[in-house]
């Protein structure tokens, strides 16, 4: 499962009295040193530390692979596109069958609707079928060193010490994604030590070999991030061309019973469910494209991947597995390329917005900059960047 979260350092000091570590950077040497030195103050016995930490090397490929990530800035509906095949479709299917049993349970246990989990499966590891191929004890520990993001990647080396000290992890041999998540629905080390779940009953959680193990972890994960049992995440709508454009998006949240009053409808016609609780209008392509109204349990799932067009992508093939039609993409005005993109982040943020960073990609930053730019400029502000709003600032 991917908790990714913004960049910054740490400044983790040892417990038990001992010099404080080196945190990030410096001689790669050095710095495995200090996280030897660290896992003795926690407490773990010398064999163990000597064992794991003599198989840590530095990593360049998991380097390359945290600088290149450049899938998210091509459009939802071209996103979803790309993801969702009738291969992945079929199979989604079929899983869904063959593991009737463990969702059974896990509906029952956890709440948590099995499109959701076979939705994640899918993209994350293609049902299992490609798991990553680094070597996760060095992945972790490069990008612990490397000082970019080591407060994220730091905690995980002595979680992962702790699963192989339960005989749940090989330092050698344990390969998963670049940024050290592991299994089938590519959890990190610390999430399966909170959160993992011997599905099988075998006594052990192993998520790369065992179905029942990795679905009922991850339904344990999101069932702890807040995940609201028999409620719906993303529904698909018709909106009225009249509608407060500012209104929408996942940062305003309204009662469904209001949205209705505003010519918000389901798309299928039927009623819209859970009519008193709180929801938003999700327009990824502003005013002309496709639409949605998203639930509370649709924000948990930007704890499992912080980037919107991937969760919005997910929610909406969890909603396909459950039998929902294929989404009316209707005709949204043109987006910007990358180079435009950063572009209007650099003439945003002379005008003192936040946008997070110059990086072409429509994080929550640049949405709601583009917005509040929409409205002082009096156009439609559904934060969907376009030539005209580039040209008007």
């Amino acid at each position: 499962m991917k908790r990714f979260v913004m960049a910054g350092l740490c400044a983790l000091g040892l417990s038990g009295g001992a010099a404080t570590a080196q945190q990030c950077g410096g001689d790669f040497g050095q710095f495995v040193q200090g996280l030897r030195e660290e896992a003795l103050a926690r407490g773990h016995s010398a064999q163990s530390v000597n064992t794991f930490f003599s198989h840590a090397n530095y990593y360049q490929r998991a380097v390359d692979a945290d600088r290149r990530q450049g899938i998210f800035t091509v459009p939802f509906t071209e996103f979803a596109r790309r993801l969702i095949s009738q291969n992945r479709l079929d199979n989604g299917r079929a899983n869904g069958q063959r593991y009737a049993a463990v969702f059974d349970e896990i509906e029952r246990r956890f709440g948590v609707s099995r499109g959701i989990l076979l939705s994640f499966w899918a993209f994350e590891t293609d049902f299992g079928a490609f798991q990553g191929d680094y070597n996760t004890l060095d992945a972790l520990v490069t990008l612990a060193h490397d000082c970019r993001r080591p407060h994220i990647f730091r905690p995980q080396i002595f979680a992962a010490l702790e699963l192989y000290e339960h005989g749940d992890f090989d330092p050698v041999n344990t390969m998963g994604a670049w940024a050290g998540e592991i299994g089938m629905v590519q959890m990190l080390p610390e999430d399966i030590l909170e959160n993992g779940i011997d599905g099988d009953g075998d006594g052990h959680v192993y998520l790369q070999t065992s179905a029942a193990d990795a679905l009922m972890s991850g339904a344990n994960v999101l069932r702890s991030l807040g995940w609201r049992a028999g409620e719906p995440w993303l529904v698909e709508i018709t909106v009225p061309s009249d509608l407060d454009w500012f209104q929408t998006g996942i940062h305003t949240s309204r009662s469904v019973s209001e949205w209705e009053a505003d010519g918000v409808r389901a798309r299928n016609g039927g009623a819209l469910p859970m009519r008193n609780a709180q929801a938003s209008v999700v327009i990824p392509q502003g005013r002309n494209g496709p639409a949605f109204l998203a639930y509370p349990n649709f924000n948990v799932l930007f704890e499992w991947n912080e980037s919107f067009t991937y969760v919005l992508t997910a929610a909406y093939f969890g909603t396909r597995l459950e039998g929902a039609p294929v989404m009316d993409a209707r005709n949204p005005d043109a987006g910007l390329d990358g180079n435009s993109m950063r572009e209007l982040q650099r003439r945003l943020q002379a005008l003192g917005h936040d946008v997070g960073g110059i990086d072409g990609i429509l994080g929550a930053g640049t949405r709601m900059a583009v917005r509040q730019e929409q409205r002082r400029l009096g156009l439609p502000a559904d934060a969907w960047p376009t030539w005209q709003l580039l040209n008007a600032l």
